[in-house]
């Protein structure tokens, strides 16, 4: 297996790339199409088009144009995870995390980075905890992974989900991705102000309270509407991608729609008439299926595990519901909850809640890059389009959770450069210089 690092002046320096005889799947037209040849030159891909129909570059051996055959392989746009926690772990014990230094945390996300990137996910959201330095790595290829939007921080009433301190208030999260803690509309502005001003892509607040919760529950313990609106406002104002609500209680899920925030994050108990409200205002939803579903940790808090028995078979029939309602679907899987670099695990679980494949490809490519706002530039296999691709030996429409296996995916390429190739040693997907 080939792994390499992309620099930020990648589109100079990679040779031109052509995935030959490929059948596509576009992210956003349903049905597959066979025979095509997919040409990227210069970090973009340059045409889409019948096999051997190309007027290909001129070339002077490998180093200007490199083939790579995809007969019987599926070639899809890199995939989008919207909610992940790259410097956090779902296996860390607490104690030690909190006693550990700043680098460490921080260098065990290297891996973390790789590894999602290697499961297929060429662009992720980190809602809080990773710095403006984790995206600056990656853009300038000091580290392996996904292109970042980050957060930073959740901002939180005192109480809520981002307050952890003790009751004699010492803090248990000073890191970079600790809370911000503020009380009032003005208070809230300030914080949106300070996230900002460190560097964050979008603005995470908590709605409602969470499983994990010291002090608060899934709902209650959250913003009012006012203080969501506040926020909602000022981040418009500073021209940041959006805002981003931890949202699970029906009422905070129904306030921060209300107020204007551009996704619900996991939105465990929305109801019919806050569901309607999104789809009249195009609220996107990141289900987070992942962190629901997955086992209770047998030592966790006691509050923590009687909260997830208590909420997990209602909020399987709410989002359910909420997946076959029509509210646009990003893809998310809250990983660092969830386990790492199985991130696509997550297209079996909305297919099971009721999406169909193509529109869970779609939740994982097109309309993430929507939400993101980065839809001009990625989450579709079309000339003009940033090549962020990846090639599986699987049929995803038939087939779509094999996709969560990481040995699935054969090809990763960022920004026109193969970051991740495993040779094939059938006939399928042969790989030769032109």
């Amino acid at each position: 297996m080939e792994r390499t690092q992309v620099p930020q002046d990648a589109q100079q320096t990679a040779p031109a790339l052509l995935l030959r005889n490929a059948t596509v799947i576009d992210g956003a037209v349903n049905q597959p199409v066979p025979a095509l040849d997919v040409l990227v030159e210069h970090g973009r891909i340059q045409a889409v088009a019948p096999t051997g129909t190309l007027p290909l570059p001129a070339t002077a051996g490998p180093e200007r144009l490199r083939v790579l055959e995809c007969t019987g392989l599926t070639v899809l746009p890199g995939f989008f995870d919207c909610h992940v926690h790259v410097s956090t772990r779902p296996d860390a014990d607490r104690f030690d995390t909190l006693m550990a230094p700043e680098s460490l945390l921080t260098l065990r996300s290297v891996p973390v980075l790789a590894s999602t990137l290697d499961a297929g996910i060429t662009t992720a959201r980190d809602l809080a905890g990773a710095d403006s330095g984790f995206r600056s790595a990656v853009e300038a290829g000091h580290v392996r992974g996904p292109a970042l939007q980050i957060a930073l921080r959740i901002l939180s009433i005192t109480g809520g989900h981002g307050d952890w301190r003790t009751v004699g208030g010492t803090p248990l999260d000073s890191g970079p991705g600790a809370g911000v803690v503020a009380d009032s509309p003005a208070g809230f502005v300030r914080a949106t102000r300070e996230v900002v001003r460190e560097g964050a892509d979008w603005i995470k607040v908590a709605a409602t309270g969470g499983m994990s919760s010291p002090r608060s529950a899934p709902e209650a313990g959250g913003l009012t509407e006012a203080e969501l609106r506040a926020v909602v406002q000022e981040a418009e104002r500073q021209g940041v991608v959006g805002v981003a609500a931890h949202a699970q209680g029906t009422a905070g899920i129904a306030a921060a729609v209300r107020a204007g925030v551009r996704s619900i994050e996991h939105g465990y108990l929305v109801d019919g008439p806050t569901l309607q409200e999104m789809g009249e205002r195009g609220t996107y939803l990141v289900p987070t299926l992942s962190a629901l579903t997955r086992p209770a940790p047998e030592h966790g808090p006691p509050h923590e595990v009687e909260r997830r028995h208590r909420m997990r078979e209602t909020a399987l029939e709410r989002l359910s519901a909420a997946l076959t309602s029509g509210v646009p679907v990003a893809l998310g899987t809250d990983a660092g909850i969830a386990p790492h670099g199985r991130n696509l695990r997550e297209l079996a679980l909305m297919v099971r809640l009721g999406l169909s494949p193509a529109a869970a490809i779609a939740a994982g490519t097109s309309v993430a890059a929507r939400m993101c706002r980065l839809d001009d530039e990625v989450g579709t296999v079309r000339a003009g389009m940033r090549a962020d691709l990846v090639v599986t030996g699987v049929d995803p429409l038939t087939d779509i959770a094999a996709l969560g296996d990481p040995d699935a995916i054969r090809t990763v390429v960022r920004g026109g450069r193969i970051v991740r190739h495993t040779d094939v040693p059938s006939d399928a997907g042969r790989e030769r210089a032109a």
